[in-house]
């Protein structure tokens, strides 16, 4: 059983997810963007369904889970409720769960592997169902980090593309917490460009503002409005 994280009273979740939309549109104005070029995902890993209800009510349909039994655990019953909402997986995928993985969630934001790549392109095929799917760059070449290296990106998205005939549609970021994070924005963001790739999932609590400053399509908050874990 998965460990289901502290669970803050309604009415302040609420209160939070509006403060985070308020301030995803000053950001996204502030660059000259609209907000609606920006989407939320709200990060509802270790949340139990009960604490993700009052933010679907109010209107939210993107969500962000780490891991894949956990999803399947809690989703499948808010689903039933809420059918439009999507689902990204933002954690590390192995490629013994890559079949549910592509039968349930909408977005993958983890491909780093080769090995994934071939297993994601098997079941995409099996199973007729196209998620969306993202490299995951560790821009900070960080050794216990997933993630592919800066410098092999672009021949990783290459092969994806031609070897396994994926469609990548964005690409996803965690910069190393000790480090100023605007660097490894504007190297994702660069990366993206030269691969003509459009889609952004970089920027969490702490750092969402700056990321949509820099081009970021997603920002993936959880604690800002679901509370700590």
């Amino acid at each position: 059983m998965e460990a289901i994280g502290h669970q803050a009273p309604e009415a302040d979740v609420v209160a939070h997810l509006a403060e985070i939309r308020a301030r995803i549109a000053r950001a996204a104005r502030d660059g000259g963007r609209a907000p609606e070029d920006v989407t939320l995902v709200c990060v509802s890993k270790t949340f139990g369904a009960e604490t993700i209800k009052p933010v679907l009510a109010a209107g939210e349909r993107v969500f962000g889970e780490n891991k894949v039994q956990e999803a399947l655990g809690k989703w499948p019953e808010l689903k039933e409720l809420y059918p439009d909402a999507k689902l990204h997986l933002i954690g590390p995928l192995q490629t013994n769960k890559a079949r549910q993985a592509v039968a349930f969630f909408d977005c993958i934001e983890t491909l780093d592997r080769s090995k994934l790549a071939a297993a994601l392109a098997s079941e995409i095929e099996r199973l007729g169902r196209h998620p969306k799917l993202y490299v995951q760059v560790n821009t900070g070449a960080e050794s216990q980090k997933a993630g592919i290296v800066p410098q092999e990106a672009d021949a990783f998205i290459a092969n994806c593309r031609k070897e396994y005939g994926l469609e990548i549609a964005g690409l996803m970021c965690i910069p190393p917490v000790d480090e100023q994070a605007s660097p490894h924005f504007a190297l994702l963001n660069r990366i993206a460009k030269r691969n003509g790739i459009a889609e952004l999932s970089m920027g969490m609590s702490a750092d969402f503002e700056l990321a949509i400053q820099l081009g970021a399509t997603h920002v993936r908050v959880g604690t800002a409005i679901f509370g700590k874990r």
